[in-house]
């Protein structure tokens, strides 16, 4: 099944992909190293679940205003914006001196990463076409999720020899290097058309509130923000809060080798990505889906289990397998849903959404860790993902029936 992308189409695609890839390589770089540099001021797991949730609250706030700036002042100064907010506050967390400044710097890094992320989403969702979207988001994604998967392990030879403030410095210097790649490299898109789909201008007049009360009150909307709501509280306070924890104290690894582990799951992840992307557009987005947040559970409960090196190593690979799948998939589903000139709503709208669960994901597995220990976090999060994807596959439509032939 062909791409079919327009010369211009291909020239976006490649330089979001640089711009997300080296933006997430940093950010990547801090998975096996957050709890531990918290950890070193002296708290507790739900205190480390703070400094992730911290991050996820500034990343939900700064969604929708991202959205909304990037229809007023264009994508490009938008992610040159976010770019330069991530420099600022991944630098300020390599120097910070006490726990509440670290989570203060914590907030500003997650502004910017929301911005250029939420930015990045509306990018794409304006150069495709409902027939190739699930095919360019999962390209997009599969970067994405790649080098957050391979920043790992850089990160953990980083922290291993010039000390745990090294990666955050390092992603200082990605993000100030993105903003740079955003702002030479990448065109505005904001009146970008394509073939069966006119330049957005439809929705000028609508007012941004407006906007998402419409999309809200579209049940297959509503289920897509759900779907990745719960994909975010089981990544960043099950993957990058308990699962680091609970292998240096039940299987003793160290940050070098915690990232090596995540590093492969994602180079399996890297190779599942396309042929998912392919599905999506050949067969609907759902068919893609509810499997992917099956697999995730399964991953987060061989994660809870695993007595061995080589069982941790298997949840790897079945968790960087699962998230490649289910990162294009519902990104496709949701720009499906947006109706002309919506994008940016619908985009910055289900960023905004599926970060709710940055916030209250680390905090609530946190609590359950330190109250009935980090399996039972690992469990909760098998369990609410699996069930989500079920929710999803008997209540929302398949919309991509609807774009392509409706």
């Amino acid at each position: 099944m062909s791409l079919h992308t327009t010369a211009q189409q291909r020239r976006i695609l490649v330089w979001m992909c640089v711009f997300i890839g080296v933006n997430q390589l940093g950010f990547g770089a801090l998975i096996p190293v957050l709890p531990l540099y918290a950890q070193a001021f002296g708290v507790a797991a739900s205190a480390i679940g703070i400094t992730i949730a911290i991050y996820g609250l500034a990343r939900m706030l700064s969604a929708m205003p991202a959205g909304r700036l990037a229809d007023l002042l264009g994508r490009r100064r938008s992610m040159a914006i976010g770019g330069l907010l991530c420099t600022a506050g991944n630098l300020w967390c390599a120097l910070a001196t006490s726990f509440p400044e670290f989570v203060a710097a914590r907030f500003v890094a997650g502004l910017g990463a929301g911005w250029v992320q939420s930015v990045g989403i509306i990018v794409l969702a304006d150069v495709s076409a409902p027939h190739q979207r699930g095919r360019m988001m999962s390209i997009y994604q599969g970067t994405f999720l790649f080098t957050v998967g391979v920043g790992p392990f850089p990160g953990g030879l980083l922290a291993s020899h010039f000390g745990l403030a090294a990666p955050f410095a390092s992603y200082a210097v990605a993000s100030a290097l993105a903003a740079v790649l955003a702002w030479v490299m990448v065109p505005e898109t904001r009146r970008f058309g394509h073939g069966d789909q006119p330049a957005a201008a439809a929705a000028d007049d609508i007012p941004y509130l407006r906007q998402m009360r419409i999309l809200l009150a579209d049940p297959g909307y509503a289920m897509v923000c759900l779907m990745g709501l719960a994909n975010a509280v089981v990544r960043t306070g099950g993957l990058f809060n308990v699962v680091p924890l609970l292998a240096v104290s039940r299987l003793g690894l160290g940050p070098g080798a915690i990232g090596a582990w995540l590093a492969l799951g994602s180079l399996l992840g890297l190779a599942a990505s396309y042929p998912a992307g392919v599905l999506a557009d050949r067969h609907g987005r759902k068919p893609v889906i509810v499997p992917s947040a099956l697999l995730t559970a399964l991953a987060f409960l061989v994660y809870c289990w695993a007595p061995s090196m080589a069982w941790f190593g298997l949840a790897c690979m079945l968790w960087g397998v699962a998230a490649a799948v289910n990162g294009a998939a519902p990104a496709a589903y949701a720009a499906d849903k947006a109706p002309a000139g919506m994008n940016a709503a619908a985009m910055s709208g289900y960023r905004g959404i599926s970060d709710i669960g940055y916030v209250i994901g680390p905090v609530l597995l946190g609590m359950l860790a330190d109250w009935q220990g980090a399996q039972a976090g690992l469990l909760f999060a098998a369990v609410l993902v699996g069930a989500v994807g079920l929710l999803f596959g008997r209540y929302a439509p398949e919309q991509w029936k609807t774009a392509a032939r409706g």
